[in-house]
């Protein structure tokens, strides 16, 4: 039976979770989700792990923070005045908003936290700062 190597396309199901254990996403349970090892597309590790797999295989990976989406950075997070925001936006814990950098480029912010007077804009990854677990099997090698 073959084995999953570097430059092979393969089918994986997997869910990922939190330490705490919460599943904070998961392939469709009728269509894996499908890449090819070395592409770096999805994080290495996880490409890694494929390795050496049989296709219905399974193992269970973690991947520290820094080598998921990196560290939660201070520097992306801002508390605004509401009266910066535009009045048909009224910001609540966890809405994306779209903003407009210095240089015209547009970036995905997070509201989490929300004051009479100001909002806190994250421009961090949700998952930044968190280390990952994923349950993985391999499907198929294509």
């Amino acid at each position: 039976m073959p084995v999953a190597k570097f430059g092979n396309t393969v089918r994986i199901h997997y869910t990922g979770k939190l330490e705490d254990g919460i599943i904070f996403d998961s392939s469709d349970k009728d269509k894996p989700f499908e890449f090819t090892i070395g592409d770096g597309k999805i994080i290495k590790e996880l490409e890694q792990a494929m390795i050496g797999m049989r296709p219905d295989e399974s193992k269970t990976i973690q991947v520290a923070a820094d080598n998921a989406f990196g560290p939660h950075l201070k520097d992306l997070v801002a508390v605004v005045k509401l009266d910066q925001i535009p009045e048909n936006i009224k910001p609540k814990i966890g809405q994306q908003l779209e903003m407009n950098q210095e240089d015209n480029k547009k970036i995905i912010v997070r509201v989490t936290e929300v004051t009479d007077t100001s909002a806190t804009l994250d421009a961090n990854h949700p998952l930044a700062g968190k280390d990952l677990t994923f349950d993985i099997r391999l499907v198929e090698i294509l």
